[in-house]
């Protein structure tokens, strides 16, 4: 008995914590979807899209990762970090001339709730400008819309004011696969079909080479499912009716 009872506080104490962390149900996204309405995580549709957005761009990967959407005719919001920019500058400007979509991921990969809001804010208009610069250099016109991610996923009021202050929008999303830490493409890409449901946000990460295969597994399933893989200012003109 005694044994069980251990066995049992285990599980509650350790497990299903590091469970729902990791698989977070619905309710629970629901919830602070409700609590931050000013945070992206997730749109209530019936409608069979979902949003792809993938971090950490530019990388050696993304044109790869651009081959494999252009061949499963899906879109993503790439969220950009300012310093892989400058020996890639041009690869940006391909993600926008194939009609995908830019979004701001701060200047370094650190955690931005670490950064004061002073530098926070110089870093994401230093960012921004590349962005600009990336639409110039692919012939298209910008849109209004301003999307910004934080560094780790993790915000604050502060990070949230400092972001719509410069115009953006945070975005999360409510499929995350730990990609950056778990290596095995199988295990991401079951992780992301398992929890795809309508008006989902995806978040998957460049400058790693499993996201590649990843890739290649979860959108010629999520096709075969009869989703749309969109970009997130598609998931929202879609949802809002816009």
């Amino acid at each position: 008995m005694a044994l069980q009872g251990l066995v049992l506080a285990i599980v509650l104490v350790v497990i299903l914590p590091a469970y729902v962390v990791y698989k977070p149900p619905k309710l629970l996204i629901g919830y602070f979807q409700a609590r931050f309405p000013q945070v992206l995580f997730q749109v209530e549709t019936s409608r069979k899209i979902i949003a792809l957005t993938i971090d950490d761009a530019p990388s050696p990967f993304t044109e790869q990762i651009l081959d494999i959407l252009k061949a499963n005719n899906a879109k993503a919001t790439f969220f950009a970090i300012g310093d892989q920019i400058p020996e890639r500058d041009f690869v940006l400007a391909d993600i926008v001339r194939q009609g995908h979509e830019l979004g701001n991921h701060a200047m370094h990969d650190e955690p931005s709730i670490s950064i004061p809001s002073d530098v926070l804010t110089t870093e994401i208009v230093e960012v921004d400008k590349a962005l600009y610069m990336a639409h110039q250099s692919a012939g298209k016109t910008r849109s209004n819309a301003r999307y910004f991610r934080p560094g780790s996923g993790v915000f604050s009021r502060r990070i949230l004011d400092v972001a719509s202050k410069l115009g953006y929008q945070t975005i999360l999303g409510s499929i995350y696969p730990h990609d950056p830490f778990i290596k095995y493409w199988r295990i991401n890409a079951w992780h992301i079909l398992s929890m795809a449901r309508p008006g989902a946000v995806i978040i998957c990460h460049d400058r790693r080479s499993w996201t590649v295969p990843m890739l290649q597994k979860v959108l010629p399933e999520l096709k075969k499912r009869g989703y749309e893989v969109v970009t997130v200012s598609g998931l929202l003109d879609v949802t809002h009716g816009t």
